[in-house]
């Protein structure tokens, strides 16, 4: 979620000149809007701007009354807004949620623990209990030294299947009913395009679901889905949020990244275009014949998983056989892992051993 390519955010937008906002008619037009090209003034972009999500959260159903809310948050542009409107919708429309900031720590040396220390001021600034996980804690490995033993090229790999499952380990600890990230229109149109291009007929047909993991521990939830991500920046740039705003040093050659690129050159050319290309993924109808995975439990966490391990153990197991290559690409990995099971060293079972108590014991 620290996407930072259009985090020139910190400057101030374009000036729209003297205009008049073409909503109310009388205040002077402060900008204009990146999804509609309107020229608006600041006091009706706030409006608007929280009412489209507050219609995006009441015609999706995303809550329910004395729900306990897990937010996912990294200190960044889109989750620091995200707790910033939720909280205030929250009070304002009377939603009765519970909401928490829930943040993971990847062991990211001069990177995560400084956006750790924004989301600890967010905490005391928007009144909002914290609980940190960490990496340390729950794998015994920190990015660091993952990258120090995979090198740059497949480092996203770990670090995805690791923190979504943390966030869940982190919502659980928690006891919340549900999560709340700030995956924008962006991300869910750059993902729509990322699933064509590998083939992922799996994740192409949910990866524009406003709600998943319905079928898993605890649902996530995005109620940033129709929201363009140069809005929220311009929204916490008029309101002064207190962001982090520096990439993560270890993401520069993610493949998602051109994908970013070609979205952000559609957006120039057609504002609608991320908006299309989300409608479009809504509309693919998966063939009945296509074989889609079936969803278990991993056989040694307990954690969903359409194979006998999941990603998160078969990475581990990686690393601490020495393998860190073991897992990367391949969806049989899992089951390779499981037969491989019986050559395993005394020392590989120490470590699978530990983990599991990790996940059992983990102290709130």
């Amino acid at each position: 979620m620290d996407s930072s390519a259009t985090d020139g955010a910190r400057l101030p937008p374009p000036r729209a000149g003297s205009r008049l906002c073409v909503r109310c008619g009388e205040r002077k037009a402060a900008l204009k809007r990146p999804k509609t090209l309107e020229q608006i003034c600041r006091e009706c972009f706030y409006i608007i701007f929280e009412d489209e999500i507050h219609q995006t959260i009441v015609q999706n159903s995303l809550f329910k009354a004395g729900e306990r809310v897990a937010i996912g948050a990294s200190g960044g542009k889109d989750s620091t807004v995200l707790a910033y409107v939720l909280s205030e919708l929250n009070r304002q429309h009377n939603y009765g949620l519970d909401l928490f900031l829930l943040s993971v720590d990847e062991g990211i040396t001069g990177y995560r623990d400084d956006s750790l220390e924004t989301v600890k001021r967010n905490e005391i600034q928007y009144g909002l209990p914290l609980k940190i996980v960490s990496y340390k804690d729950l794998y015994g490995w920190t990015m660091d030294d993952i990258v120090k033993a995979i090198g740059l090229k497949n480092n996203c790999t770990f670090c995805g299947v690791f923190r979504r499952q943390a966030l869940d380990r982190g919502a659980a600890l928690l006891k919340a009913d549900k999560i709340v990230t700030g995956h924008n229109a962006d991300d869910i149109a750059e993902t729509v395009l990322l699933n064509i291009l590998r083939g992922d007929i799996a994740r192409l047909s949910r990866c524009t679901f406003i709600t998943t993991g319905e079928d898993g521990p605890i649902p996530r939830c995005k109620p940033f889905k129709y929201t363009y991500e140069k809005e929220i920046v311009m929204y916490a740039y008029f309101k002064k949020l207190d962001y982090f705003s520096t990439e993560c040093i270890y993401s520069p050659n993610a493949y998602r990244g051109f994908a970013r690129e070609f979205i952000k050159d559609l957006e120039r050319m057609r504002p609608r275009a991320i908006l299309d290309i989300i409608k479009s993924g809504e509309n693919f109808r998966i063939s009945t014949t296509t074989r889609m995975p079936e969803q278990g439990t991993c056989e040694r966490c307990g954690y969903i998983s359409s194979q006998k391990l999941c990603k998160a153990c078969v990475l581990l197991d990686g690393l601490n056989r020495g393998l860190p290559k073991l897992g990367i690409g391949s969806t049989k990995a899992g089951a390779r892992a499981d037969s491989d099971g019986k050559q395993r060293t005394k020392r590989s079972e120490r470590n699978t051993s530990s983990l599991q108590g990790k996940h059992g014991n983990f102290d709130f």
